[in-house]
């Protein structure tokens, strides 16, 4: 095998490595929302949590945590994380910040 040949080898298998890795990646995330690679703690489930609870997340303090309480007693369970956004105060930034910690 010449030069060549060797370094287009070893590139494509690089390739193909990465693209494994990627796909794993996104698939694995995309399976599964409830499991957090990046940080061991529980996630908090946003239907069940009470305020104090519901303080634990980062970046939710007691106003939010008791707006969300209120929200969900008057409205019924979120359907999805994306729901916390007609809780007033929650908008598509808070959500960024807080939907790796919590769950439905």
């Amino acid at each position: 095998m010449s030069m060549r040949h060797y370094a287009m080898a070893l590139l494509l298998g690089a390739a193909v490595v990465s693209a494994h890795a990627a796909v794993n990646s996104t698939s694995h995330h995309h399976v599964s929302q409830s499991v957090q690679v990046t940080n061991p703690q529980q996630l908090v489930n946003i239907n069940k949590a009470d305020a104090s609870t519901l303080e634990s997340v980062k970046g939710i303090g007691p106003k939010k945590a008791q707006a969300i309480v209120d929200y969900r007693t008057q409205n019924g369970p979120f359907k999805s994380i994306d729901d916390l956004t007609k809780v007033k105060g929650i908008g598509s930034k808070k959500l960024a910040k807080i939907a790796q910690q919590i769950t439905v």
